[in-house]
């Protein structure tokens, strides 16, 4: 897909990237410290899971993603990835990471491609939003932005409202901003919303210069993801925001936040397993 072939380096080359790949350092000063939760619950397909991952390889791994990191205060951006689906199941694939160069974007790029997704059961936002401040809370580093950047393709249907663990999030000084994936899919496509953009806008996203970038096919998967990047790691005031998101719904007043809950209640008891 795109340039995600470019990073399908061989084993033996996988090892020599990996072993030099170098962590945040307590003393580190970064620009952005920026937590990557992305969504794997079922409601994805198989391949849309290899497209997921090699989206973000390919995005972070990218000369315009590497030329706004170089464009900042000090050069240099911290970032930390994980998989999340239900409230319990958080997965790190990369560990808290300076990247101050196109060599690091690229050693993060062959460590995203070294493994795979593996899909698991049910939709918890609140949950990953909590996970990734608790990453931000003891991130080894000091940074002027702190951001928490959500991908997912359904509404919040398990654990804590996703409102609360935002608000707690906002509290701390943190900006979430979303990646709604507005595709069809998987094994659960019956609890999905037509709206989720709204939903991530009015119920996900939130802090200083809060903004979201959805996604309507798998093939603007990576391209979503690079322009996100870049407007995270520079100047996330508001006038950054993408037109579109603040045309479309600075009008909208109300939002039901509880909807993929009762979308669940609802539909349910159609699972053997009460967990799925």
């Amino acid at each position: 897909m795109g340039n995600a072939g470019y990073f399908k380096p061989v084993v033996g080359f996988l090892f020599l990237v990996l072993a030099h790949a170098v962590p945040a350092r307590a003393e580190e000063r970064v620009d952005v410290a920026l937590v990557l939760a992305v969504d794997v619950s079922r409601s994805m397909s198989y391949e849309e899971l290899r497209i997921q991952r090699e989206g973000y390889a390919s995005a972070i791994a990218s000369p315009e993603v590497v030329r706004a990191i170089r464009q900042g205060a000090y050069r240099r951006i911290a970032v930390t990835l994980f998989e999340w689906a239900n409230d319990s199941h958080s997965r790190e694939v990369v560990g808290w990471t300076i990247i101050e160069s196109q060599a690091d974007a690229n050693r993060i790029a062959a460590q995203l491609l070294a493994t795979r997704s593996v899909g698991q059961r049910r939709t918890s936002i609140s949950g990953a939003i909590s996970h990734a401040s608790r990453l931000l809370q003891a991130a080894p580093l000091e940074a002027d932005r702190k951001v928490i950047d959500i991908s997912g393709d359904g509404p919040n249907n398990q654990g804590m409202p996703v409102t609360v663990a935002r608000d707690q999030a906002v509290a701390m000084g943190y900006t979430i901003n979303g990646l709604p994936m507005m595709t069809r899919g998987g094994m659960a496509s019956q609890f999905h919303i037509e709206d989720l953009d709204r939903y991530y806008a009015k119920c996900v996203i939130g802090g200083p210069g809060a903004f979201m970038v959805p996604v309507n096919d798998w093939d603007q998967f990576a391209e979503a993801v690079r322009r996100k990047l870049v407007l995270e790691i520079g100047d996330a005031a508001p006038v950054r925001r993408p037109a579109p998101v603040k045309a479309q719904f600075v009008l909208e007043d109300t939002f039901d936040c509880l909807i993929g809950e009762k979308i669940w209640q609802m539909r349910g008891w159609q699972f053997d397993d009460p967990n799925p």
